[in-house]
């Protein structure tokens, strides 16, 4: 029993108790534990300030959703993008390369909605991302771009066309880049290379058409989508590569000797080695490259045959990477390209072409067989502008000719010409309808533009060693050229630059007068039709302007001058006087037109240009006045070329100077061309007989001297009181003042006239014409301008010297402007800023006048009776005398007429006796004893006198 409870309490058990808590045991692990919050602020800010869409998604969520099997969260995911970067558009820069890596990888996915978002969205990004931006990026963009456009999928092949359309619109440059793949994706999309046992043997695999039933639209159809792309995919290339002008208008290439560009060269940065001078070998296009590889010294037993390996395996790479990145640039890839794509273009053209019992008078066409030839043709005349632009053009243009001619002969122009099949109810009647050339297809491709394209691309295979052999199929191009010139329907610029281009080969081909001159006369029947549009008449002009160049380089011996030609010249001066500025920039080409011919004395165009020259030149409505500066230097520059200067035309000339409706330096330059043509311009030999009258241009420049028309001055004779005239009681002479500009345009004017004046080598008789015109049309005048006072001052002191006699009248006319202009000159407020520029140039010309003519000074002092003045005025003389007292070049003449001075002070002083004595009186009392009373020869003191 004591064993039994021993064991007992060793292991007793403990009783709980009802509502106490069960006792801890001794070895329990305690599990309580205590958190605190982890605060990251820069994490959580970068999170925190992510914009989002109306779904609350940011941008790393909706791109994590692209990666979705769901068609519907991907769709959802690039509607949520657009909205979000539209919203946000600075998202686009932080997540560029996410977003173009996502969105291109859509586009081969299966689901037909989830890529027409992606086009919409990379639509979007177009408009917000620059070129250079997306460079970096564009080689992944066009690798997908070329795995849609092979793909198996029919569907992906149509949507991949969509988006070529969005890259070529907005990003021709860098997708042209990559042409060498994309053309072989065009290709695949409509054809398949042709295997049978008969073409293994063969070193080129032949191309045929594909036909897949399963496409939603037919086959023509989905070859005209593609052949869509396909053109604007060529143009960008042609307008990426080529710095030509108007395609209608290029110049031929008839050498076969290849013209290569120079390299220019700064040698001052070649010096400072910041630019580096590429040689080539042998002259070629390629550069001379030099291998990389380096071999041991102990294979020298077979260094010749691994450089020869090496070499091998260096040029082959070179020339492949030169051939993939060069793309159409490069003539072997233009040929394979070509080979290629013709005769699978003659397949499309074959099944779009009209049947055998077309009408007699036109091939009517399908609007969508229209689509489609048009298509194949511009394709070609691409390919064909793409030849021209490497050096050797000739070699390539035989290649073309011996390969294609055969079959374009037979296909194109089997039916030639071709015609719309108008199905479409006109509601209303459209006088434009009824003419053949402006019926237009649904989708405004009319068939005029189809058959000139074919046209261009059949002359273009032509030459004049070839004329015999295609004369048959050039007359039919011929006459349908002159017949559309000629039958008066509107046409458009492209229309019209593609006619002119097909003219101007045809008259290179055959250049004997006999065949141009049809051609001509068909051009000047569209030139005559009335409301041209202005691209229209600019591209007839340019054609116009480059037949007479060319005619015009021919020698005199076999020149055999176009009588429509000298017509056309001949109407030119007279449609620009009427165009005046209704259209400045067409006035701009007639004037460089006219001035082409004016300056290799072209007969016709100058009779016709002295004709119209009083119109042009006309002060007040003339093209001259009417223009900007620019196309006014090269109306000026044509009265060089006049063959006659009559008086009336000089004295719209002289108007046009001083009218301020044409820059000062432009009318200096009008008046040095005048004085090279008078008589006094030291020629050796007599250039043109009397082309400018002495009087007429003695005339011209007195005229321009004064500044003011005899009109003008009679109407300033009424003119009384300020603010427009400066009037003293000491003159008989009141000045008008004029406005800053037309004062400063006017002394400029002086200027070159008082330099051409000094030009003449009779000075006396120049001065003596000069002294007669002053007195017969200023001398009597009450009202003078400013301008025209210091006009004459500054023209006499040019011209005079010892030789020349001056009238009394002319003295005192004279005297009277010199006290006027100084009078004016001394009373100017200071915030009258305007006339105060003008105080320098009058006074100087006033100084010097006195300072030549001691008769002068002495006339302008006995003018000045102060008793006859107001007492507001005797400030003014004091000052004056003041002035003239301290000049150093009148110095000696004012010491010569003290007396007069002195009397003048006295008459000042006896008006101002029993008043305080002014600070002016005081001043012009110090001047006279400082400069005059000091002299010796002065008679006395001034303190005698009073």
């Amino acid at each position: 029993m004591t064993k039994k409870r021993k064991r007992q309490e060793d292991f007793q058990k403990v009783k709980l108790k009802v509502g106490k808590k069960k006792p801890k045991l001794e070895n329990a692990t305690d599990t309580t534990f205590k958190t605190k919050a982890i605060q990251i602020p820069e994490q959580l800010k970068e999170d925190g300030v992510l914009p989002t869409q109306n779904r609350k998604l940011n941008i790393k969520d909706l791109l994590s959703q692209m990666h979705h099997y769901s068609p519907g969260v991907k769709h959802n995911a690039l509607l949520g993008l657009k909205e979000l970067l539209s919203q946000y558009p600075f998202v686009i820069d932080a997540h560029l390369s996410s977003i173009i890596s996502e969105v291109a990888a859509v586009f081969t996915d299966k689901d037909s909605s989830v890529r027409g978002a992606a086009v919409h969205l990379l639509q979007f990004l177009a408009s917000k991302i620059r070129a250079e931006q997306i460079a970096p990026f564009f080689p992944l963009v066009s690798a997908h771009l070329s795995s849609a456009m092979t793909h198996i999928s029919e569907g992906i092949q149509e949507d991949s066309l969509k988006v070529l359309d969005v890259l070529l619109e907005a990003y021709p440059a860098l997708l042209t880049d990559r042409s060498v793949i994309l053309l072989k994706n065009f290709v695949e999309l409509i054809s398949h290379q042709q295997l049978s046992k008969r073409l293994k043997s063969r070193d080129k695999l032949s191309w045929m058409l594909s036909v897949n039933p399963n496409r939603r639209v037919t086959s023509q159809q989905w070859r005209l989508n593609v052949l869509t792309r396909l053109k604007k995919f060529l143009q960008a290339v042609v307008d990426g590569s080529s710095d030509a002008e108007d395609e209608g208008l290029q110049e031929q290439k008839d050498n076969s000797n290849s013209v290569r560009n120079p390299i220019c060269i700064s040698w001052k940065l070649h010096a400072n080695n910041q630019q580096h001078i590429q040689l080539f070998e042998s002259g070629g296009l390629r550069p001379k490259m030099n291998s990389s590889f380096r071999l041991r010294c102990d294979l020298y037993l077979f260094m010749p045959f691994f450089f020869f390996f090496f070499l091998l395996l260096f040029r082959s790479l070179t020339s492949v990477i030169d051939s993939a990145e060069k793309g159409l640039s490069s003539a072997e890839n233009l040929k394979g390209f070509i080979e290629i794509i013709i005769p699978l273009l003659i397949e499309c053209w074959i099944e779009a072409s009209p049947a055998q019992s077309a009408p007699i008078l036109g091939n009517l066409l399908e609007s969508e067989s229209q689509q489609l030839m048009h298509q194949v043709l511009s394709i070609i005349h691409l390919l064909w502008k793409l030849t021209k632009q490497h050096d050797e053009t000739y070699k390539m243009e035989l290649w073309l000719r011996m390969n294609y001619l055969v079959d374009f002969k037979h296909h194109f122009m089997r039916h030639f010409p071709y015609s719309l099949q108008d199905t479409v109810k006109h509601k209303k009647k459209d006088p434009c309808k009824s003419n053949r050339n402006c019926m237009k297809s649904s989708n405004n491709i009319d068939h005029l533009l189809l058959n000139l394209t074919l046209c261009d691309i059949m002359v273009s295979l032509a030459s004049t060693s070839t004329l015999q052999t295609d004369s048959t199929w050039l007359d039919m191009i011929r006459k349908f050229v002159t017949d559309t010139l000629q039958d008066g329907s509107k046409l458009n610029s492209k229309q019209v630059n593609r006619l002119l281009g097909v003219t101007w080969r045809l008259m290179q081909i055959q250049q004997n007068k006999v065949a141009t001159e049809p051609l001509i006369r068909a051009v000047y029947t569209l030139y005559q039709q009335r409301n041209l549009l202005f691209p229209v008449r600019t591209l007839l002009l340019k054609f116009f302007s480059r037949v007479y160049q060319k005619e015009d380089l021919r020698t005199q011996r076999i020149r055999s001058r176009s009588k429509v030609l000298s017509r056309w010249l001949a109407g030119l001066p007279q449609q620009l006087a009427l165009l005046g500025l209704r259209n400045p920039e067409l006035s701009n080409q007639l004037i460089d037109i006219i001035h082409s011919a004016a300056s290799r004395s072209n007969k016709e165009l100058l009779q016709s240009l002295q004709a119209t020259a009083a119109r042009i030149y006309d002060p007040l409505e003339g093209t001259l006045v009417l223009l900007p500066a620019e196309a006014q230097r090269r109306l000026v520059q044509l009265v060089y070329f006049l063959p006659c200067l009559p008086a009336s035309l000089l004295a719209c000339l002289s108007r046009c100077c001083i009218m301020g409706r044409m820059s000062s330096d432009l009318a200096a330059t009008l008046i040095g061309i005048l004085h090279m043509r008078s008589s006094f311009a030291g020629w050796k030999c007599q250039v043109q007989d009397n082309s400018v009258n002495d009087v007429d241009y003695f005339s011209f420049l007195f005229s321009t001297l004064i500044g003011f028309s005899r009109e003008e001055l009679t109407s300033l004779q009424g003119i009384r009181g300020k603010p427009h005239i400066s009037q003293t009681q000491l003159s008989p002479i009141r000045l008008y003042l004029t406005d800053l500009d037309q004062f400063l345009h006017h002394w400029a004017v002086t200027e070159v006239i008082c330099h051409s004046l000094s030009t003449i080598p009779s000075q006396s008789q120049c001065f003596d014409i000069l002294q007669t015109g002053i007195c017969k049309y200023l001398v009597g005048l009450v009202v003078i301008p400013d301008s025209t006072a210091g006009s004459v001052l500054c023209a006499i002191n040019k011209l005079l010297d010892q030789a020349c006699i001056i009238s009394e009248n002319l003295h005192r006319f004279l005297a009277s402007c010199c006290y006027s202009l100084l009078y004016f000159l001394l009373t100017i407020d200071r915030e009258d800023a305007e006339h105060l520029q003008k105080r320098d140039m009058l006074w100087r010309s006033c100084i010097s006048a006195l300072a030549l003519l001691p008769r002068l000074l002495r006339l302008m002092l006995q003018s000045l009776q102060v008793s006859r003045i107001c007492r507001e005025e005797l400030p003014v003389v004091a000052q004056l005398l003041r002035l003239l007292m301290q000049h150093g070049q009148l110095r000696s003449h004012m010491i010569t007429n003290e007396f007069l001075v002195q009397q003048i002070i006295k008459d000042i002083m006896t008006l101002k006796s029993g008043e305080v004595q002014e600070q002016w009186l005081t001043d012009l009392h110090y001047c006279f004893n400082i400069y005059l009373a000091s002299h010796p020869q002065t008679p006395g003191p001034i303190n005698t006198v009073y």
